[in-house]
């Protein structure tokens, strides 16, 4: 576990949240890798590659951030981005993805400690997923979270921060007062660029990469988070008992 850290010294009075990789463990990576090989050779688009390059992008800049290393970005950008648009539509209908079980509990942990959650993701396929996670009471993932913003068109996708902007707007919330909690380097540098708080989630043992990008903050399982000092103005992990009994 990393060490405890107070990195933020201010009040935190609300998180967002991006949605794959940190809520859900969807296949879009899946549907990159199996959309590339009709454009290029897929054998380079590794986990690592996708973290460093794809993920957290809207779909068109995705697709033409992985043709500018791996193909012709100019020439197939655009069909590649349709064509992914297409397998992650049947992946997700198939139901091939799983919600994290401590991204369910840091969630509730949140709403019930009174801090406000909002869910920010760049991909237009997020209310899609969701509306298929469906709680033990019921109700859907999205039905703890007091608003979402994701896939909304913005003029620039992450790292430029406006996604993150909604979604404080969303919640009447200034920025400095906004964690965001991102597993993608792209979306750590919007948060810093918007003068929020960023909790990194490496769960792909990718803490290097969070480090890298500025994140306040890296742990490998968001039970380590201590949702109890957030009001306080510290972003730090909890003691190892605490965090292993969520």
């Amino acid at each position: 576990m990393p060490p405890n850290r107070d990195a933020v010294p201010r009040k935190l009075s609300a998180v967002i949240f991006d949605v794959d990789g940190v809520l859900v463990d969807s296949p879009h990576e899946q549907a990159w890798r199996e959309a590339l090989a009709e454009f290029a050779d897929p054998t380079g688009f590794t986990t690592a590659f996708y973290q460093a390059h794809v993920a957290g992008k809207p779909r068109l800049e995705g697709a033409r951030a992985a043709l500018e290393r791996l193909g012709d970005a100019d020439a197939h950008a655009a069909a590649f981005a349709e064509r992914k648009q297409a397998v992650i539509d049947r992946l997700i209908a198939e139901d091939r993805f799983v919600a994290f079980p401590d991204a369910i509990r840091l969630a509730v942990e949140l709403r019930d400690a009174g801090l406000r959650t909002v869910l920010a993701s760049s991909s237009k396929n997020a209310d899609a997923v969701l509306a298929r996670v469906i709680l033990p009471d019921g109700c859907t993932l999205r039905s703890l979270f007091d608003a979402d913003v994701s896939g909304r068109d913005v003029p620039r996708g992450k790292p430029d921060p406006a996604l993150f902007q909604l979604a404080a707007k969303a919640v009447n919330v200034p920025p400095a007062e906004c964690l965001v909690v991102e597993d993608a380097p792209a979306g750590i540098r919007a948060a810093q660029a918007g003068g929020m708080a960023s909790l990194g989630i490496a769960r792909l043992g990718d803490e290097a990469l969070l480090r890298a990008a500025g994140a306040d903050l890296v742990v490998t399982s968001l039970d380590q988070l201590d949702v109890a000092a957030l009001g306080s103005g510290s972003l730090r992990t909890r003691s190892v008992e605490a965090a292993h009994d969520p």
